[in-house]
């Protein structure tokens, strides 16, 4: 971790859920979560290394603590996590689902300064025959729901969001329904994959989409979420923003969005006005000391 600013601290491995087209579950089994404390023990180690940000990673992290004694979720580790660990600057996490947040990590989403205004989301899909098809665990509605809900706790919330295109079975209005919820959720940040099958997995047996047909509609999804980041940037633009020092002279502020910086010291978190926008970041020049 040495020289390091963020650092990724695994909390579990493994899936209990089958989507149809994943095969992790094939190759690592089911949730194995590790236990509180010796997360709370690898997250000292690294705030004692100089790490200022930690994010939680896993397979599915939204699935912690079923395995464990007691059945602690998500949002208790959090908590204990930013009680026992008082001189960490930022927690953040990764991809989540959007029906596997507990009530107690929503109180923290509306209250926890250190934890970080952005989630991000396994989503896949807005449409909710291919959610069905995918064995998604959770509908267009509650997708849009839950940004609602995160948005009411925490308005500089930003959302990232996984997609995939060209789904098997999908078509043309199918897709268009994905499209849209990018911007019925107000999604910031896309990851978006063209489908491709996966040996042993159902979704590798349905009726496919021509692969001409998935690159095409990827690169629509790509177009839509190079624009909402765009907006995004320039919501923030003008705006002051605490932002994470890293490598050549860039960072990140708290929503994750990316910054060019004047100057700073590696590690160190700052405030810097974002004056502009450009090639998807923001140029933000210090005003703090």
């Amino acid at each position: 971790l040495a020289g390091h600013t963020r650092g990724f601290l695994q909390i579990q491995q493994g899936c209990d859920h089958r989507c149809t087209f994943c095969v992790i579950p094939l190759g690592r089994g089911n949730n194995r979560s590790l236990p509180a404390g010796e997360i709370v023990a690898q997250a000292r180690a690294m705030v004692e290394s100089g790490i200022a940000e930690i994010v939680l990673t896993g397979v599915d992290i939204g699935g912690y603590g079923s395995d464990l004694s007691g059945g602690p979720a998500l949002g208790e580790l959090v908590r204990d996590l930013l009680r026992q660990v008082p001189g960490l600057p930022r927690l953040r996490l990764s991809s989540i689902d959007p029906v596997e947040v507990d009530e107690e990590l929503w109180r923290l989403i509306g209250e926890e300064a250190r934890l970080m205004p952005h989630l991000h989301l396994s989503l896949q899909s807005g449409d909710d025959l291919i959610l069905k098809r995918m064995k998604r665990r959770h509908s267009r509605a509650d997708a849009i729901r839950f940004c609602r809900r995160a948005r009411d706790l925490r308005p500089d919330i930003a959302f990232g969001a996984d997609l995939i295109a060209g789904f098997p079975t999908e078509d043309e209005a199918m897709f268009e329904n994905g499209l849209s919820l990018v911007e019925e959720c107000s999604l910031d940040f896309l990851h978006v994959f063209a489908y491709s099958p996966r040996a042993s997995t159902p979704a590798a047996r349905m009726p496919q989409v021509a692969g001409a047909i998935r690159r095409e509609r990827a690169a629509r999804l790509r177009k839509a979420g190079d624009a909402a980041l765009e907006k995004l940037l320039s919501r923030m633009a003008g705006t002051d923003q605490r932002v994470l020092v890293e490598a050549g002279a860039r960072g990140h502020a708290e929503n994750f969005a990316p910054v060019e910086i004047d100057f700073g010291r590696r590690g160190e978190i700052a405030a810097f006005r974002m004056e502009a926008q450009r090639n998807g970041r923001l140029i933000g020049r210090r005003i703090s000391p």
